[in-house]
Parts: C-alpha cells; structure tokens; sequence
C-alpha cells in the first residue's frame, strides 16, 4: 500500500519532456534596465478620452467610437523596449492590442516599423502574438510584412507578462517575459531599419485582418475592448545621444547575440508555440525577402 501514494506523487509532477514552460534563458536584460512611469517616457497620442493612467499603469480601451494610442517623448536608434501588458479576455476578434517602433509620422508613406502586436481572437481561441518588421515603406501600399506568430504558452489575459523589443544596429530580438522568441539579423542595408524611431503603443480596430484573415470582426456588443499596460522601459541610444553611445544587447555580451541557454529557450519557443513564419510560407514571393533565403 505504501507504493500507492509514491506512484500518485509520480503521475502528478510533470516530466520534463512535457514541460509547458520554456526552458530558462539563463539572463534576463529587462533587469538591467530601469522602469518608468507613463508620464516620463511617453505622452497620449490620439484618443485621449480612451486613456486613463492610475499610478504607474496606463489602461487605454476601444469602443465604437475610437481607440488610442500613445507615443514616446523621444525618438531612439537603438534600445531596449518594453512594457508589462495585460489583454482583455472573451470575444476580441478584429481587435489589435499593439507596442512598437515606428517613424511613421517623419517618414510618410516610406517608414520603418518593429511590431509587438496581440491579434484578437474568438470565444475559447488563444490570442496570437505576431512580431514583424517593415523597411523602407514596405508596409505602405505594398505590403511585405515579415511575420513570425505565436501562441503563448500561457492565457495572456490572466495577469500581466512583459513583452519587449532589443535592436541594435546588428539584430532585432523580440522577448517574452525575457525569454526571447525571435531574432532578426542584419543581413543588408535595405532589410534592417536603421532609421531612428520612436516608441507606440495602440488599440484599434483591424476587423479586415486581425482575426483569421478578416473572417471574424470586432463586435461591439462586447465594448469596450481594454487593455493595461506597465513596467515601462525605454533604454539606449536616442536620436540625440552622442556618436559614441553603445548599443544595449540582450545578453550578457557586449557585441549583442544571444547566448547557448538564451537560444535553446528561443528554439523551444519556436518548435512548441510558433503558428507561422513567412520565410516558410512558399505562397510568399521571396525575392522580396531575400534574407530568408540564408
């Protein structure tokens, strides 16, 4: 009889083999970095009405009558990123939670852009995250995105995790909860934003595309659509710093890249929970994207 409850214990401790978490990343760089409140990095954008800051969180909703939007204070040309976000549970479809750089407003119609975006979902569907980067006007008019989406491997509307963005002059690192999930190398000039950008962060509606490429809209039965963010951190190189401001990285080397155990989790991440990545996507005309070819 004593072997009953030892065999119990067994069955209930996971095995390591059907882990659900990745496995750790051995540095985490959002500790190197200071947080903020709202008001020191970063202003209302559009939809002030829709926005509201109680103490250092920033809550900002979507109904039928707008979004919002903020921006940062100050342009960057390398940095650390991030935000802790919590999203709205329920129907979300059509709705697009969303922390990014952009130069949008310097360069109309010809601008640069790295994406953390939450794509809104239906009624017991997970929420997607989809990371992308557009140069040089490539998501004005003709759109060559360079998606790469994710299901996350925890319910996102439970409580807050943290979502950041590293670029530097060498790569792009998207992390999650400082575990990064994707990396975007400098392979040319004309397939990495260089340009200084500023911090966003938004919610709208993007009924014709966020949720299974348009098939499902934004229902605002169930308005409003709210989303808080916090943990604010924006480190690095701005637009003004001098010639000789080093670029963060997010790991422990200097001269950026990730490390052994910070790849290892990044490849879990992508063998377990990644939904798409457009280099796989032979429907897609690669020679617009010629860094996936190498």
């Amino acid at each position: 009889m004593a072997l009953f409850p030892l065999l119990l214990l067994i069955l209930m401790v996971p095995s390591s083999s059907n882990a659900q978490w990745p496995p750790s990343p051995g540095y985490w760089p959002g500790s190197r970095f200071r947080s903020m409140s709202f008001y020191q990095g970063y202003r209302n954008l559009w939809g002030y009405s829709h926005q509201r800051v109680d103490q250092n969180a920033l809550t900002i909703w979507l109904d039928s009558t707008s979004g919002s939007g903020f921006k940062s204070v100050k342009p960057f040309r390398s940095g650390y990123f991030g935000a802790s976000i919590k999203l709205q549970p329920g129907y979300t479809a059509g709705v697009i939670t969303a922390f990014y750089l952009s130069n949008s407003e310097a360069h109309p119609g010809y601008h640069d852009e790295v994406d953390i975006e939450f794509l809104g979902t239906t009624f017991g569907k997970p929420y997607t995250l989809q990371t992308n980067v557009y140069i040089r006007g490539s998501g004005d008019g003709r759109i060559i995105g360079r998606e790469m989406k994710f299901h996350l491997w925890f319910d996102p509307t439970k409580t807050f995790h943290y979502y950041a963005i590293l670029w530097s002059p060498k790569e792009i690192i998207f992390l999650v909860d400082d575990v990064p999930v994707r990396r975007y190398p400098r392979k040319s000039a004309t397939t990495f934003p260089l340009r200084p950008m500023w911090v966003y962060g938004s919610i709208w509606d993007a009924s014709s595309w966020a949720t299974e490429n348009g098939k499902y809209k934004a229902d605002y039965r169930y308005q409003p659509f709210v989303a808080s963010y916090t943990n604010f951190k924006a480190s690095g190189c701005s637009a003004y710093s001098p010639a000789w401001c080093h670029p963060v990285s997010a790991s422990p080397f200097r001269s950026g890249g990730l490390t052994r155990q910070q790849y290892r989790s990044m490849r879990w991440v992508q063998r377990h929970h990644m939904v798409y990545d457009y280099c796989k996507d032979y429907k897609r005309d690669h020679s617009l994207t010629p860094e996936c070819w190498g």
